[in-house]
């Protein structure tokens, strides 16, 4: 057997696992991003904090047609900043999906076709790429 396919082998698949769990770990779940993201203001249990975050579980707008929405997280609202610029199309797409469906919501699914098109309607920033591109 090869010397050198006897040591390398063994090691490839342990770098193309890391790559691999690398990459899952930049592309969040709807839950994970909403944790990073939200749940600071709107709790993890979406309950939010009476007369300064509202309410997500039971919320009407998130109940209601996904670009109402999509158009709180792209431009902001009331207090609530804008994630335009630090969250990707498949980034808000997944997190909308997520809290549109939890706490006993029960609204429909968003792809990052749908935020993709309202995105560019409302001329709103793009998400940053960078690795500390998330202001928020």
């Amino acid at each position: 057997m090869n010397l050198h396919r006897l040591l390398i082998g063994p090691l490839s698949g342990i770098f193309l696992g890391a790559f691999v769990q690398g990459a899952q770990a930049q592309d969040m779940d709807g839950k994970a991003l909403f944790q990073k993201n939200c749940a600071a203001c709107h709790q993890a249990d979406g309950k939010g904090i009476p007369g300064a975050f509202p309410a997500l579980a039971g919320n009407a707008l998130l109940q209601g047609a996904a670009a109402d929405a999509a158009t709180v997280l792209l431009r902001g609202r009331g207090g609530m900043p804008d994630f335009s610029a630090s969250l990707s199309d498949a980034d808000i797409a997944r997190v909308l999906t997520y809290v549109r469906a939890s706490w006993g919501n029960q609204a429909g699914a968003l792809s990052d076709t749908e935020v993709a098109s309202l995105r560019a309607s409302l001329q709103a920033a793009q998400a940053g790429t960078g690795r500390l591109s998330n202001k928020h």
